[in-house]
C-alpha cells in the first residue's frame, strides 16, 4: 500500500503545481517549434496500434536528464511561462499551451495536431517557454518535450482542461476551480499484497472537429498489464462534458480492473469534524459518492476518512451512472478563499451502451492533511481481466456544479453523527451508543407539511436500532432523519437508511460505513 499512497501524494502535488505562467505576444514572440512529418491518423489506426503494442513487451517508460528535471521543484517551476503566442490553435476559442517537464512530471509526452485526417507531432523547442528566471536555460535540452497540456479559455490566460502524469486529467468545472482528477484506467487499486500500476498515456492527437465540440483529443495508453486507444469529445456549456470511447486491450492479467476511475480527497466535514486538526470547518474536494442504480435506487454515500484503508463494492447490473460529487456549496461551510472548496467541481459518469454486470468500488484511506488524494472510486466488470481480453467502454463525463440528472426525491445535504439519547438527560445514555442525523432537501419532502408519521427505514449490519424519527426542520423546507445505534466493539458497522410513506419513498437511500473505535466513548 505503500506505493499507492505515496503515488496519491505525487497526484496531489501535480495538482497544485501552477499552470505555466502567459507570456502574452505583446512581451515576447518566439519561434518555437516545428511541426513533423505528415502521416494519415484516424481512431482505427489508433486502435490497431493500441493492439499491437499489448501483443509485444512493455517498453520503458523514457524520462530525459532525470538529475537536472529534480531540480524544478514547485517554487522553481513558477518561474517557468509559457509564451501564449507559440500556443496550438492561438487564435481560436480553444487554444492549447503546454506543460514543462519537471520534478513531478519527468516522462515526456508526444503531442500532435491533425487536419483533414493527417497528423503532425508538435516538437518541443526550447522557445516554448521562458526559462531564464530559473537558471537552468542553458542545461536544458533543445529537444526535452513537453509534461502534457492544457485547453485555455478563449482570454487565453485561464485553463478549463488540463491533461498531466500517468493518464490523469481534469477540469476546472463551471464554477472555473480544479479539485478531483479523472483518469484513463485504475490497475489493481489498493489489492492487499499487490503494488498498484499506472499506465500512462503516452502520445495524444489534438483536432477541432467539425461539429462544433470544443476541442477532440485522442490518447495512447500504455502500461505493464494494459494498452488502449481513447476519444475524448470536450465541450463547454453549463457543464464541462467529455464523451469518452475507450478500447483496451491485455497485455497480463490483472486482479482489478477500474474502468472510469475518480481520485478525490476528503480529509474531513460537519459528519467527522473532530477528527480534523485544522481552524477551517471543512476541508474536502468531494464529500459523497452519488449512485444511480441499474434497477433505479438513487443512492448517497457520504465519505469517510477511515482508521484504515478501506474498499467498499456496490453491486450492480447496467448502472445508470455514479460520480464523486460536491453537494455542499456554502462557503461559510469551508471559510477558504484561497482554494475555494465550495467551487470544487463534481465528476458524474454516465455509462453508454451495456456495461453489463459489476460493481462501483469506493476505495478510501486515512489521512491527517488534504495534500493527499485519499478517495478513489471505479467500475469494475464481472468479467476476469485475463491476458489477451479486450473491452470496450463508451461513457460521458460531467463535471458539473450539481449532478447532471438530479433525483425525483430528496437529496442527503448532510449527516452528524453525537451521542445518542436525549439532549440534558446524560443518565439515561447508552455509552456505547450513537445519534446519527441526516438532513434530506428536495424532492417530495420540499412542500410537505410537518407530520409525525412517516417511517425511517434503518439497517444495521451489527448493534441495535433504537427511536428512528423524521421531522421537518422548523422554519425551513428540510426534512431532519435520525436514529440511534447500540454497538459494542470495534468493528466497522455498514448503515442503511431512507424514508418513506406507506409504499412511496420520499428520499434517496443514505449508506454509511462507521467505525466505533475511530470516535471513542467521549465523542
Amino acid at each position: 500500500m505503500t506505493a499507492f499512497r505515496n503515488r496519491r501524494a505525487l497526484l496531489r502535488a501535480l495538482a497544485l503545481l501552477p499552470a505555466a505562467p502567459l507570456i502574452r505576444p505583446a512581451l515576447a514572440a518566439v519561434e518555437a517549434g516545428t511541426l513533423g512529418t505528415a502521416r494519415p491518423f484516424d481512431f482505427e489506426r489508433l486502435r490497431q496500434r493500441a493492439r499491437a503494442l499489448a501483443a509485444a513487451p512493455a517498453r520503458p517508460s523514457p524520462e530525459k536528464v532525470p538529475e537536472l528535471l529534480d531540480r524544478i521543484d514547485y517554487d522553481t517551476y513558477q518561474k517557468i511561462a509559457f509564451r501564449s503566442g507559440n500556443a496550438l490553435w492561438a487564435e481560436s476559442d480553444t487554444p492549447v499551451a503546454f506543460f514543462h517537464l519537471g520534478r513531478y512530471a519527468k516522462q515526456p509526452v508526444a503531442v500532435h495536431v491533425v487536419e483533414d485526417g493527417v497528423a503532425r507531432r508538435v516538437h518541443y523547442a526550447p522557445g516554448y517557454f521562458d526559462t531564464a528566471a530559473t537558471g537552468l536555460s542553458e542545461q536544458l535540452p533543445d529537444d526535452l518535450g513537453f509534461a502534457g497540456f492544457r485547453v485555455l479559455n478563449a482570454d487565453g490566460e485561464t485553463d478549463w482542461l488540463a491533461f498531466q502524469g500517468a493518464s490523469y486529467f481534469r477540469s476546472a468545472g463551471p464554477l472555473g476551480q480544479y479539485g478531483l482528477s479523472a483518469r484513463g484506467i485504475a490497475v489493481d487499486t489498493a489489492v492487499p499484497g499487490t503494488t498498484e500500476s499506472f499506465p500512462r498515456f503516452t502520445a495524444f492527437w489534438l483536432e477541432q472537429p467539425s461539429d462544433g465540440s470544443a476541442i477532440r483529443i485522442h490518447a495512447l495508453l500504455e502500461g505493464e498489464h494494459v494498452t488502449g486507444a481513447y476519444r475524448f469529445d470536450c465541450a463547454r456549456g453549463d457543464a464541462i462534458t467529455m464523451d469518452v470511447r475507450a478500447e483496451l486491450f491485455q497485455r497480463r492479467a490483472v486482479t482489478r480492473l477500474g474502468i472510469a476511475p475518480l481520485t478525490s480527497m476528503y480529509w474531513y466535514s460537519e459528519t467527522n469534524h473532530r477528527t480534523g486538526d485544522d481552524w477551517r470547518p471543512e476541508i474536502h474536494d468531494s464529500d459523497g459518492l452519488a449512485l444511480w442504480t441499474g434497477a433505479g435506487e438513487r443512492i448517497w454515500r457520504p465519505l469517510n476518512n477511515p482508521p484504515h484503508v478501506q474498499t467498499t463494492s456496490y453491486v450492480d447490473d447496467n448502472p445508470r451512472g455514479f460520480g464523486l460529487l460536491q453537494r455542499d456549496r456554502d462557503f461559510d461551510h469551508y471559510q477558504d478563499d484561497g482554494v475555494f472548496y465550495d467551487r470544487r467541481p463534481g465528476v458524474w459518469i454516465e455509462p453508454r451502451g451495456d456495461w453489463g454486470r459489476g460493481e462501483v468500488q469506493l476505495v478510501e484511506l486515512p489521512t491527517d492533511d488534504e495534500i493527499h488524494d485519499n478517495i478513489v472510486a471505479y467500475w469494475v466488470p464481472d468479467a476476469d481481466a485475463e491476458a489477451g481480453r479486450e473491452w470496450r467502454f463508451d461513457y460521458r463525463l460531467h463535471w458539473v456544479a450539481d449532478e447532471p440528472h438530479p433525483p425525483s426525491v430528496a437529496r442527503v445535504r448532510a449527516t452528524r453523527i453525537g451521542r445518542a439519547g436525549v439532549p440534558g438527560q446524560h443518565e439515561a445514555r447508552d455509552p456505547d451508543g450513537r445519534k446519527f442525523v441526516i438532513d434530506f432537501a428536495g424532492g417530495p419532502l420540499a412542500d410537505m407539511a410537518q407530520r409525525y408519521d412517516l417511517t425511517v427505514a434503518v439497517e444495521a449490519s451489527r448493534g441495535e436500532i433504537t427511536n428512528p424519527y423524521a421531522l421537518r426542520i422548523v422554519g425551513t423546507d428540510h426534512w431532519r432523519a435520525a436514529f440511534d445505534l447500540s454497538v459494542a466493539g470495534s468493528e466497522p458497522v455498514d448503515l442503511r437508511c431512507h424514508v418513506h410513506d406507506g409504499e412511496r419513498t420520499l428520499t434517496e437511500t443514505w449508506l454509511y460505513q462507521y467505525f466505533p473505535r475511530a470516535w471513542g466513548p467521549s465523542v
